[in-house]
């Protein structure tokens, strides 16, 4: 997927994990969730939450802040699902994303995004288009198609169709 060139402005959908601002473009968001019964799956990985039931669909809940190696999030009244679809080269897969809050949909230009920070060859940033400069802070735009690696993505499906 190219980048976004510097001339270019789109909107995302910022939302609060550990304390930390993450952003995703709203192209990508089908809609925002009040919590609601999550239904677990055995043998799903750790940041799988369970799935729950949108409109007759069984749509898989993932607990960012597991995948993303923070402590679990707990439910409060900010609490909330983004449901979001994910690219995964074959199919559009619908799941939902645990966010500690919402906070706004904002416009950001192209060049007011810096490229993901290399912290060694450890660390993988691939799922980061970069850093949005807001002010004096930063927030983390995710490429949501990134997030989940094929392994993950074939077991969230397989899933989905355990719980159906």
């Amino acid at each position: 997927m190219a980048h976004a060139d510097a001339t270019e402005t789109r909107q995302y959908l910022t939302f609060t994990l550990a304390g930390e601002v993450f952003g995703v473009d709203v192209a990508k968001v089908r809609e925002i969730l009040e919590w609601s019964s999550i239904t677990k799956v055995p043998q799903t990985p750790e940041f799988m939450r369970g799935v729950i039931n949108l409109r007759g669909s069984v749509v898989p809940v993932i607990d960012l802040r597991l995948k993303f190696g923070m402590p679990e999030t707990e439910r409060s009244i900010n609490t909330c699902i983004i449901v979001v679809e994910v690219e995964t080269g074959v199919e559009t897969l619908v799941l939902g994303m645990l966010a500690d809050s919402v906070q706004e949909v904002f416009e950001l230009e192209g060049v007011n995004i810096e490229p993901a920070p290399r912290i060694g060859t450890k660390l993988d940033t691939s799922f980061l288009k970069g850093m949005g400069k807001r002010g004096d802070a930063f927030l983390m735009i995710l490429d949501i198609d990134r997030v989940f690696g094929d392994d993950d993505l074939a077991g969230l499906a397989a899933a989905g169709e355990r719980a159906a």
